[in-house]
């Protein structure tokens, strides 16, 4: 694990080790999730096409709240920018705060607060 994904980590660990978190649209990453379970966070790993087992299905055009209820992160990693809308709506609904990490070569989000953290960059997302 490259050292900007262990402070990412290392932030949400820090600032969310009490409620539960989701990563939507995981894909067959697992650096992030993994390494929040091993820090003892309750985390969920969400994606239209599951890979394994441990992956919920949902499409967040058409999302199952009650996967989300009780959350109080959701963040995604290198999300499609035409899927972020839909990501805002499930935060926003669920009542969940909200971190998206772009590719660099992707716009910043319009309503997103930039986060420097260690070597992590990524944008908290005002809902």
């Amino acid at each position: 694990m490259t050292q900007d994904y262990k402070d990412f980590t290392e932030y949400i660990s820090i600032n969310y080790k009490d409620v539960p978190v989701v990563e939507i649209g995981i894909g067959s990453d697992f650096r992030v999730f993994e390494k929040l379970k091993r820090n003892g966070i309750d985390v969920r790993a969400i994606d239209i096409g599951p890979s394994t087992s441990d992956v919920i299905k949902d499409d967040v055009l058409n999302p199952d709240m009650e996967i989300y209820e009780g959350c109080g992160l959701i963040y995604s990693i290198r999300p499609p920018q035409e899927l972020v809308p839909y990501i805002e709506e499930v935060a926003r609904s669920a009542g969940a705060d909200l971190i998206i990490r772009p590719l660099l070569t992707d716009d910043a989000p319009k309503n997103g607060k930039l986060i420097n953290y260690k070597s992590a960059v990524f944008y908290k997302i005002i809902l």
